[in-house]
């Protein structure tokens, strides 16, 4: 942790688009008033990918740029930077963003090339020295603040979230069978699921009991947003009332916030049974605007990328 810094770490970068692709031009797709809502989630969605978290990297403003999309970005955390540069490095983000564009533009494939630049400095050159890549991007301070369109589309993301959260529980209440308290004790949780359907992101999915899978990967992806799922899961969970939360947070300290996180939805699952369903947690997860870790748990992510 870095103590005692009292001016807080910004940087700024230029994240450059371009689709591969003749058929697609991008600066088109966010210039059409249809299209733009949909380029602009896949966006936040794969930089919240890159950075863990909904809030790493802030995009002050889209530039179009024929034949490029141009992101002007800004980090607020060191830490967060370095995320994303390994992301970049990676090719996570070039994965990620493809995934999601194809997903909101419903296209069979948006193949894509990047670069990253800070001032005058390719970052693409230097990839393999985070640290100088760093200290390029610390160097360049914003010029601007956050572009109005920009916060009207975050304000419309999130009100397209909460909308569908709502509709989501209202989906699940509605369609739970009245009959299930009489059903042999025989039957397992899963053959009880298909019966019950929600909504997520427009689509329909069946609801099932949570799996093994599921409660890996919401501990390994979830992150420091764990409480916050937690106590939007306490709501109906009286295993998760308070101080359960805190209590587990400070047990676990030591072992990180993957174990905190893993043991959090352990004590959901154990006293849920078969009422732990995937639907409620994806309905925590909205609320609390994890989209993208949402998309993960239903295998929206795994779609195949034109390579």
């Amino acid at each position: 942790k870095m103590a005692g810094s009292s001016s807080p770490w910004i940087g700024s970068a230029y994240l450059f688009l371009q689709s591969t692709c003749k058929t697609i031009a991008l600066p088109a797709l966010y210039e059409s008033s249809q299209k733009k809502p949909r380029v602009f989630k896949a966006l936040k969605l794969a930089l919240a990918d890159s950075t863990g978290s909904m809030n790493g990297v802030d995009m002050l403003k889209v530039h179009c740029s024929h034949p490029h999309l141009i992101v002007q970005l800004k980090f607020c955390k060191r830490e967060s930077c370095r995320r994303f540069l390994q992301s970049y490095r990676e090719g996570a983000l070039h994965k990620s963003l493809q995934s999601h564009l194809q997903l909101s533009l419903a296209m069979t494939a948006v193949p894509l090339e990047m670069e990253l630049k800070a001032g005058s400095e390719h970052l693409d050159d230097m990839l393999k020295d985070e640290d100088h890549c760093l200290e390029c991007i610390y160097r360049e301070k914003p010029d601007r603040l956050r572009d109005e369109e920009i916060t009207e589309l975050e304000e419309s993301l999130k009100s397209l979230t909460v909308h569908q959260s709502i509709n989501n529980n209202m989906v699940v209440k509605d369609c739970t069978p009245p009959s299930l308290p009489s059903l042999p004790p025989s039957s397992q949780g899963s053959s009880l699921s298909p019966q019950v359907t929600f909504i997520f992101q427009g689509q329909e999915f069946v609801n099932r009991t949570l799996l093994p899978d599921d409660h890996q990967k919401f501990a390994k992806l979830v992150s420091k947003k764990w409480k916050q799922v937690g106590r939007s899961l306490q709501k109906s969970c009286r295993a998760l009332r308070d101080p359960v939360i805190d209590n587990l947070a400070l047990e676990y300290d030591r072992e990180g916030l993957y174990e905190q996180a893993y043991q959090m939805l352990l004590r959901f699952i154990q006293s849920e049974g078969k009422k732990a369903t995937i639907a409620r947690l994806i309905s925590a997860l909205e609320e609390n605007g994890l989209i993208s870790l949402a998309e993960e748990l239903l295998g929206l992510h795994s779609t195949e990328d034109c390579s």
